[in-house]
């Protein structure tokens, strides 16, 4: 189960597919989108990223950072960033400890088979660090509007 809405979100340190250390600290006084994917360059998981790079323009307009989130390598993420040409930053949780801290992390079956794994979750986190809104179960297509459509609009 996620964390929920109305809580403190934990603060973390993660690098970006550049290397460059990001904490959820450093976006005070602005909404963040902090979405946990699985794998860099699955089906899925670019349909999630491209959507997000699709709606970017919107984001930042509404002041909004976007970060997503996978245990993939830094190495990983910068060519997945490449290929796409992904404009937001892609955080690098190889130990899976943030995501395990945001509760993305979990029991999964696919073909009858049972592993632990990311569970597609996003958080928007809100200008004072607690959670505004929770998407748990998250179908990659149009997730990016939905998100959008839950930001407060000033």
């Amino acid at each position: 189960m996620p964390l929920q809405a109305g809580t403190q979100a934990p603060d973390f340190n993660l690098p970006d597919d550049t290397g460059k250390p990001h904490r959820l600290s450093d976006y005070r006084g602005k909404y963040v989108v902090l979405y946990f994917y699985p794998k860099d360059d699955t089906s899925g998981c670019t349909t999630e990223a491209c959507s997000f790079r699709d709606g970017y323009g919107d984001y930042t307009r509404a002041g909004v950072v976007l970060l997503g989130v996978s245990p993939d390598s830094v190495k990983s993420h910068a060519k997945f960033k490449a290929k796409y040409s992904l404009p937001y930053p892609l955080l690098a949780d190889e130990g899976h400890v943030v995501t395990d801290q945001y509760q993305a992390w979990g029991q999964k079956k696919f073909m009858g088979r049972e592993f632990f794994g990311v569970l597609r979750t996003t958080y928007l986190i809100a200008p004072d660090g607690s959670i505004a809104h929770v998407f748990e179960n998250v179908k990659p297509a149009g997730h990016s509007q939905q998100v959008l459509g839950s930001v407060p609009r000033v």
